[in-house]
């Protein structure tokens, strides 16, 4: 139970097609993040999952069972929004238990599952405060414990933790992951933070355009872009791509500078246009001397705590790198740096799509 699929959903408002044909399969227990730009189409589908509203084409099971025209209240979900829409004038345990109030619940075993959500969110000592009382961050812990307490088969989260500052939200985003590991329910999160997509997620799903560009676990995600836009998306900083053409086994990028290198040259594109995907920290200082090494002018140096983010010009083309804290850089200095080639990435320059050598 608790397992969901999306075959070819879609979701139109007259001429505008939102929705364009999205296959999903969810396993029972699953995490599945729906990651992606405004306006992409990933509330769309949890919208459509939920039963708020209804595809233009395409099935929606849960457990098995169709939903199309089926009423939310009858699919066995529970939604929790970006605004947590606690009722002020109720106490934090009638908030959590309200929609078991409405259901006929009795008190004895209303108080109970209240009891025991609470004591899973650590929200035991707030059960007799207004939602005026709490922070934002207790606010949405009572808002998922509205959504526990009905103990559903699928959990949905739309952008849940927008609301909350950086030290809450990863505070909130721990909790939510410690309650999937203990709980095993499925849940679909929306978010455009890939932050928390990566820490949350058994899979993410990236749309785009109303389509899922790339459906797989976070680190293939990461290392392994299945598309120049799922690589310019994930990542933080994201990835550096550079277009150019393939020359004598090497890339030589449009804006000039100086060549790239390549572990190898895939089958067919000597000559032809690609671009060239590096990660940050796949980019490191060296001699020059050394013959892979590239020359570069420093732009700009940040210092984030870990790590220094130096941006690198080469002809009309800017690397940033991912450099020790302790890396001695001056703005204006002249560089060489070399790339770790076991990660270097290309994509097709028409289609725009991964190149895979094998």
């Amino acid at each position: 139970m608790g397992a969901v699929s999306l075959v070819n959903l879609g979701k139109s408002y007259g001429a505008l097609q939102t929705l364009k044909g999205v296959d999903l399969e969810l396993e029972a227990g699953e995490l599945l993040v729906l990651l992606g730009p405004s306006g992409c189409g990933k509330s769309t589908i949890l919208n459509l999952v939920a039963g708020l509203q209804e595809p233009t084409q395409g099935e929606i099971r849960i457990g098995g069972r169709v939903m199309n025209g089926v009423h939310p209240k009858d699919r066995d979900i529970a939604m929790v929004f970006q605004s947590y829409a606690l009722y002020p004038n109720l106490s934090v345990a009638r908030n959590i238990g309200f929609g078991l109030e409405m259901r006929g619940v009795g008190r004895t075993e209303r108080e109970a599952a209240v009891a025991r959500v609470a004591d899973l969110l650590q929200i035991t000592p707030l059960l007799d405060r207004r939602p005026a009382q709490l922070s934002g961050g207790q606010r949405q812990r009572v808002a998922i414990g509205r959504a526990l307490v009905r103990n559903p088969a699928v959990f949905l989260f739309d952008e849940p933790l927008s609301n909350l500052d950086a030290k809450l939200r990863m505070e909130t985003r721990a909790e939510i992951k410690r309650l999937h590991q203990a709980l095993g329910k499925t849940m679909i999160y929306v978010t455009h933070d890939q932050i928390e997509a990566m820490t949350l997620a058994t899979r993410i799903a990236v749309v785009n355009a109303g389509r899922i560009e790339q459906l797989a676990p976070p680190e293939e995600i990461y290392r392994r872009p299945a598309s120049l836009f799922v690589a310019g998306f994930v990542g933080s900083p994201g990835m550096n791509l550079v277009p150019g053409r393939i020359v004598d086994g090497r890339l030589r990028p449009d804006g000039g500078g100086g060549d790239l290198p390549l572990a190898e040259v895939p089958e067919g594109y000597e000559g032809g246009a690609v671009t060239y995907g590096v990660r940050p920290e796949n980019i490191a200082l060296a001699a020059s001397t050394d013959p892979a090494a590239v020359t570069v002018t420093v732009e700009m140096v940040e210092l984030t705590g870990p790590e220094k983010l130096a941006h690198l010009r080469m002809g009309s083309q800017t690397l940033l790198a991912s450099l020790p804290p302790a890396s001695l850089l001056e703005v204006g200095d002249t560089r060489h740096v070399v790339v770790d080639l076991a990660e270097v990435l290309l994509f097709d320059g028409a289609t725009g799509l991964r190149i895979d050598n094998g």
